[in-house]
């Protein structure tokens, strides 16, 4: 009797622990894959759910009405490799010292105490890719292998710079000669160069998907970045002529058609809802090229400038049995955000160094609409040029970057550079910021200014030669 008591007993604790046992305990858990999409130079109006005029994006679109579509989504900077330090790093670009488009001639890139996004999930063992546009330097110490990627393949910086810069190989416009072969590089080496415009697309796409049949057991990250719509644009004999309006349109139906290949390899794997898809453009459209450039909707200004139409892009986060779906939110947030969201749902750990982004999770679940942002500064190549606190913008007298004629067919148009005086615009009333409030608002300007001399103080401004006591340097050649 007492032996069958004895054993009884180990049965009965036996079954209790079976049943306190964690998920991963029972069963083989696997972290949070995650897929950023990112394009270069894409309108904020140029996908169907932002209403665009000539694009259709089917598989866009579906991701959006999956999860969440954000409508007040901002890039730190509008211009190349300033936008996306900050979507690698979670920081200002002004922060971390990156600013405008770094070239063939640049010496430095991200310094190496920064944390990417790479970096930040390689001790969970995650695999971790960059695929298409770097744009953070590009000699060996500086590329994507160098800060947290097990592999590299890409073009190291734009696609326009190099030989034929405004055209293509097919058209033969000459811009800018003296631009070197325009490199494409697999890890730190460069296997071929000048490659044709209308097969990047596509090449990002396959080398995308052979990654994730590779890493399907995953965790992984994936940073797909398209080269394109950046100028010369370029369509793949599939999707060339495809949509009737024009080769823009066609261009953006073939990033369309790569985004919906990816989100299928991720469901045909049985991965969709367990990973991370996020997808956004590193700045507004570059409009002087006219009709090969994207749209802004009801926004003022694109590419290079810091209204609306130059740092407000789609942004749009799906993640299945996670996010609830068919969500939108006018929320403020940012490519800034992706890291710390990252952290929190893979479970990695924060960065040591300070950062400006937020996470966006309470959001992206539905628990909140609140901005994450008291304050939001609009900086481009070191000048702090406006401030936004809710609704209120308040730009800063400087000059800005306006398009005066409309290019075609791969050339550009002509530009000038009137300047803003201080203004103030409400933009939930004034989406395109057309009617100057200043002189109707001291007060509300008198409390912005108090936001740009905090903005002033740790981050610096070129225009008052203000030195930041929170930025930090770049990364130099050794």
């Amino acid at each position: 009797m007492k032996h069958f008591s004895f054993i009884a007993f180990f049965v009965v604790c036996f079954l209790i622990q079976l049943g306190c046992a964690t998920p991963a305990q029972t069963e083989t858990y696997t972290p949070p894959n995650v897929v950023i999409l990112f394009t270069d130079d894409m309108g904020y109006a140029d996908l169907s759910s932002y209403d665009s005029t000539i694009c259709t994006t089917p598989n866009l679109d579906k991701l959006a009405a999956s999860g969440m579509r954000f409508t007040s989504f901002y890039v730190s900077e509008a211009v190349c490799s300033a936008s996306r330090s900050s979507l690698i790093t979670g920081c200002y670009a002004q922060r971390v010292s990156i600013r405008g488009a770094l070239g063939p001639s640049s010496k430095h890139g991200l310094h190496p105490d920064e944390t990417t996004i790479a970096e930040l999930v390689k001790p969970l063992g995650y695999a971790t890719a960059a695929i298409g546009k770097w744009h953070l330097g590009h000699t060996p110490h500086a590329l994507p292998t160098s800060h947290g990627f097990d592999e590299y393949f890409g073009l190291p910086y734009s696609n326009d710079m190099w030989p034929w810069h405004y055209g293509d190989q097919d058209r033969g416009v000459i811009g800018n000669p003296n631009w070197p072969p325009l490199p494409v590089i697999e890890g730190t080496e460069t296997t071929e160069t000048n490659p044709r415009q209308d097969s990047l697309t596509p090449r990002y796409t396959k080398r995308a998907l052979d990654f994730i049949d590779r890493k399907k057991d995953g965790p992984f990250l994936l940073y797909l970045a398209y080269s394109h719509p950046h100028v010369p644009i370029a369509a793949s004999e599939k999707f060339k002529g495809s949509t009737g309006n024009g080769l823009y349109a066609d261009m953006i139906a073939e990033i369309d058609d790569s985004v919906g290949q990816v989100v299928n390899k991720l469901d045909q794997l049985g991965l969709r809802e367990n990973t991370l898809v996020i997808f956004a453009s590193d700045n507004g459209p570059w409009q002087k090229f006219g009709n090969e450039a994207g749209e802004t909707g009801p926004l003022r200004g694109d590419k290079g400038t810091a209204f609306e139409g130059g740092v407000r892009v789609p942004g749009i986060f799906s993640m299945p049995g996670t996010f609830p779906a068919g969500q939108e939110s006018n929320a403020m947030t940012s490519t800034m955000d992706i890291l710390p969201t990252i952290v929190a749902v893979t479970g990695a750990e924060l960065p040591k160094l300070k950062l400006d982004g937020h996470n966006i999770l309470p959001i992206l679940k539905g628990k909140t609409d609140q901005t994450p942002y008291e304050k939001f500064y609009y900086y481009y190549g070191g000048q702090l040029q406006a401030v936004r606190v809710g609704d209120w913008k308040l730009h800063l007298p400087h000059k800005w970057r306006r398009v005066v004629t409309q290019g075609k067919d791969g050339h550009p148009g002509k530009q000038d550079f009137p300047k803003i005086g201080l203004s103030l615009y409400n933009l939930k009333d004034d989406i395109g910021e057309s009617n100057n409030l200043a002189d109707q608002h001291p007060e509300v300007v008198e409390r912005m200014m108090e936001i740009v001399e905090l903005a002033r103080a740790e981050l610096g401004d070129t225009i008052t030669k203000r030195q930041g006591s929170g930025v930090r340097p770049h990364g130099k050649n050794p």
